[in-house]
């Protein structure tokens, strides 16, 4: 019986050495083909100074888009500011500079909060925000504003944009989302992998009245008087990304599209809450293009991320659109900033 329980004990070691084995070859093998198409940086921090523009709009139309839909836009200007990778984290201040800003008296004047801050690894990402838009004008598609007569202005809407996002990488042996995004590495052949988008996100729109004018009310149908809205967004959107390189120019698009459900509230402007739930679809659409050396980096984006729900009568769109132009350098890591953000959390 013990000799038996011994050989036992002894072919499982020897199994399990054997697995460790073959799983350390192939560990080695996966870095080695990675190593092929990436570039990486791991004792660098990086910085670098950007100008970027960040909109939240919303459009809102008839369910079945048979009549000109009215458009919500803020008068937002352009924002300079640093982005930094530190710490295996990755995050970006601005602050609000005059240009191309358009005249007030004919736009109005908004004002916004923008927050975000994002982990990008090799096969995942999570992207935490927070937006607060306050004052926007009305550009009805039904209705042709001459030059220099003022839109309809809306300073009463306020609207509030808060999520989390994540996404998953499968070629990440091959393919660095991470290349674009922020630059942790440096995508050397080109390459794309299938991706997987998820998103929790709640957007809250209020106004002192009603959202939609009283002529539009009665073209566009039933519960179109409300002054308040708000709905949670639970969504996964399958799609694709790829990275086409030419020596240290690279082109990245990505696209991902997929269901989403929706939980709604929407208050008129004189009278009770209704609720609703939801299923449609969201998008995530992104390209970007730059350069990107060992030390030196620079690059242009954009990102369109849109929301349409459907409720009543009503066709709702939410848009949020940043355009990004940097340029950056990686330094080498000294002293604290070897730290990674794991280890702040570490019990002394």
């Amino acid at each position: 019986m013990i000799r038996k329980t011994s050989i036992s004990i002894l072919l499982l070691l020897l199994s399990y050495a054997g697995f460790a084995q073959y799983n350390q070859a192939a560990r080695q093998r996966r870095d080695s083909v990675r190593a092929q198409y990436i570039e990486e940086f791991p004792d660098d921090f990086s910085i670098w100074p950007l100008l970027k523009y960040r909109a939240l709009s919303f459009t809102i139309s008839d369910k079945n888009q048979d009549k000109p839909a009215m458009v919500f836009n803020p008068n937002n200007d352009f924002k300079v500011g640093a982005g930094f990778y530190l710490f295996e984290l990755s995050f970006e201040v601005s602050i609000s500079v005059p240009i191309a800003v358009r005249d007030e008296s004919i736009y109005g004047t908004s004002k916004a909060t923008d927050l975000q801050i994002n982990m990008l690894t090799k096969s995942f990402g999570l992207d935490l925000y927070y937006q607060k838009y306050s004052g926007f004008y009305k550009d009805d598609e039904g209705v042709k504003i001459p030059p220099g007569i003022a839109y309809p202005l809306r300073p009463d809407i306020v609207t509030r944009n808060l999520g989390v996002s994540a996404f998953y990488v499968w070629n990440n042996g091959k393919f660095s989302i991470r290349s674009s995004y922020n630059y942790a590495d440096r995508q050397k052949k080109s390459a794309g992998s299938f991706i997987l988008y998820g998103t929790i996100n709640s957007f809250t729109l209020g106004a002192d009245s009603a959202i939609i004018s009283n002529n539009k009310q009665a073209e566009y149908g039933s519960y179109t008087d409300f002054s308040h809205l708000r709905y949670t967004t639970f969504s996964l959107a399958p799609g694709y990304s790829y990275n086409l390189v030419l020596k240290r120019v690279f082109v990245n698009g990505t696209f991902a599209i997929g269901p989403a459900h929706h939980w709604v509230y929407y208050r008129p402007e004189n009278g009770r809450g209704h609720y609703d739930v939801i299923f449609n679809s969201s998008y995530t659409f992104r390209l970007a293009t730059g350069y990107s050396g060992h030390r030196f980096f620079t690059g242009a984006g954009i990102v369109i991320q849109s929301r349409v729900l459907k409720f009543q009568d009503i066709r709702f769109e939410n848009s949020t659109s940043v355009f990004r132009l940097l340029v950056g350098y990686r330094f080498r890591e000294k002293g604290f900033l070897k730290k990674r953000y794991f280890d702040f959390f570490k019990s002394s």
